[in-house]
């Protein structure tokens, strides 16, 4: 017995499915192909509307993305603004710098050589003296009283002098006749050597009182500077004092003291060999220079603490400034380097293969150039090897330079301009309160509704454009914000209202500048085919 057939009312939900999945399909792709049109439509505006922009900024044609490929756009074509100096072939002298300090010529503390009272003082502190001034007045009664009394006796001793050699002659002719006594003769003859000798002592006493009469006046011993008094008139003063009672401080020539490493001894050594060294003597910052002079003395012993060498020199200080004790910086022509090449130490830079400098070549492009220094002095390094001299290097902005990269040295086209300042051939931001130059209309030029062009000037960092501006009334166009691009793009658009762009145009604030990437014109209405 077979079984019964199925009823035919089984298939009718089969065929709902497949009509359901079809209508799924179609709709589906009439989504995607709106999709694309409207994708397509947005990608050739936004081309041309960036197109006119860039012309309506640069003046020219040529897209603002491709502008800033061949200018400052792109990392590999960046042009770099340098500061350069030329590498000379010249004359180099050596000099040897040390820290050395300034000491008197000659100091002198002056003492009293007679005690006795203070009756004047003539000098002033500080005053410039003379050897042989009078200083100081001591009381000279006591020296006077002592000087006569010298006197007093020299003349007494002469008068018994002159008697006894009267009777000594006397004597000697009653001798002769055989009248008197040899004996006799022999001793008047003595007193007379004695009181000789008593004119003597008392011419020296004489002497020595007038001695004693000259100390009472305390005399500069030297030319120099008087220093502070130490006692003032009306004090009684001994030799044994101290003190004493002025330094006088000699200044002019001044001696400066300074030092130099051990290993510079034979550069020194022949220095003063072939004559006189000079020195030249500056002010303890280095800034300042007070005086040239020339080596003096070198030491006979090297400093085992500090492994350094101390000269002397001799320097002229007749405007005194160079004061005793003072910290100066000194430094002597050790050699002269002939027909060396030199360039600012500035412009040495150290990497893993040694040191090398940045020299500008003929097309502006940065080139490393290894070298070696033969020595450095002051802010001067002598290149032995690697530059022949005439070479431009880079001495400052060496951080930002690379090899083969393009640079321009400031000023020497005149002044080198920064992006976007007139003379740099760049586009750049406008002056404040003035409006971008807007492009004329043409095919593809990205035109709005109603015959309205978008503004110039909206490439900048390529995340918002400017507001349209109506010809007819000079009035900004409404527009709504940008939406975030579509899929794909690769950046977002930031929001925009219509207050904040009619801001920016009406105070002339300049906008960024860069390659658009995001709309750049409000939106529009689809055109009709």
């Amino acid at each position: 017995m077979s079984e019964p057939a199925a009823p035919e009312i089984a298939q009718a939900p089969r065929t709902k499915r497949g009509s359901t999945v079809l209508r799924v399909v179609i709709g589906a792709l009439v989504v995607v192909a709106v999709v694309w049109y409207l994708r397509s439509r947005h990608r050739d505006r936004s081309p041309a509307s960036s197109d006119a922009a860039a012309t309506a900024r640069d003046g020219s044609g040529a897209p603002r993305g491709a502008a800033g490929r061949d200018g400052e756009g792109g990392p590999e074509g960046r042009v770099v603004t340098v500061q350069v100096a030329t590498a000379e072939r010249k004359d180099l002298p050596i000099w040897l710098e040390g820290l050395g300090t300034v000491a008197a010529m000659q100091q002198v503390t002056v003492r009293p050589q007679v005690d006795g009272r203070i009756e004047k003082v003539q000098f002033v502190e500080g005053q410039p003296v003379k050897k042989g001034d009078v200083l100081i007045q001591i009381d000279p009664r006591p020296f006077l009283v002592a000087l006569h009394t010298a006197q007093g006796a020299l003349a007494r001793d002469k008068a018994q002098l002159e008697t006894l050699q009267s009777n000594l002659k006397r004597y000697q002719g009653l001798k002769a006749q055989n009248l008197v006594a040899g004996q006799q003769v022999e001793e008047i003859a003595g007193q007379v050597g004695q009181f000789e000798g008593a004119m003597k002592i008392d011419q020296a006493q004489i002497e020595n009182a007038m001695l004693q009469l000259d100390y009472a006046q305390v005399k500069a011993p030297i030319d120099g500077i008087t220093g502070v008094r130490q006692v003032d008139a009306g004090n009684i003063i001994h030799q044994s004092d101290p003190n004493g009672l002025v330094v006088i401080t000699a200044i002019d020539p001044a001696a400066v003291f300074f030092t130099v490493p051990q290993d510079q001894l034979g550069g020194v050594a022949q220095a003063m060999s072939r004559g006189d060294a000079p020195v030249e003597v500056y002010s303890r910052d280095g800034a300042t220079m007070l005086a040239i002079g020339k080596l003096a003395v070198l030491d006979n012993q090297v400093n085992p603490t500090t492994a350094t060498l101390r000269l002397k020199a001799l320097v002229p200080n007749p405007g005194r400034l160079l004061w005793p004790n003072a910290f100066v910086k000194a430094r002597m022509l050790v050699d002269t380097r002939k027909d060396a090449v030199v360039v600012p130490t500035v412009a040495i830079q150290h990497g893993p293969q040694g040191t090398f400098v940045y020299a500008v070549g003929q097309d502006k492009t940065a080139q490393m150039k290894p070298v070696s220094i033969a020595l450095t002095t002051g802010d001067s390094a002598v290149i032995g090897k690697g530059l022949e001299g005439g070479e431009r290097v880079i001495v400052e902005g060496q951080n930002q330079v690379r090899p083969g990269g393009r640079v321009e040295p400031a000023g020497a086209n005149g002044d080198s301009h920064g992006p976007g300042r007139p003379g740099s051939g760049q586009p750049g931001r406008g002056k404040r309160g003035q409006a971008d130059a807007a492009p004329a209309p043409g095919p593809g030029s990205g035109s709005g509704v109603n015959g309205e062009q978008p503004a110039a000037g909206s490439g900048g960092s390529g995340r918002s454009s400017a507001p349209a501006v109506r010809p007819s009334t000079g009035q900004l166009a409404p527009r709504p914000d940008v939406e975030r691009d579509g899929p794909g793009r690769g950046q977002d658009a930031p929001r925009s209202s219509v207050g904040q762009a009619a801001r920016r145009a009406g105070d002339g604030e300049p906008r960024p500048r860069g390659p658009v990437t995001g709309p750049t014109a409000p939106s529009q209405a689809p055109a009709a085919p």
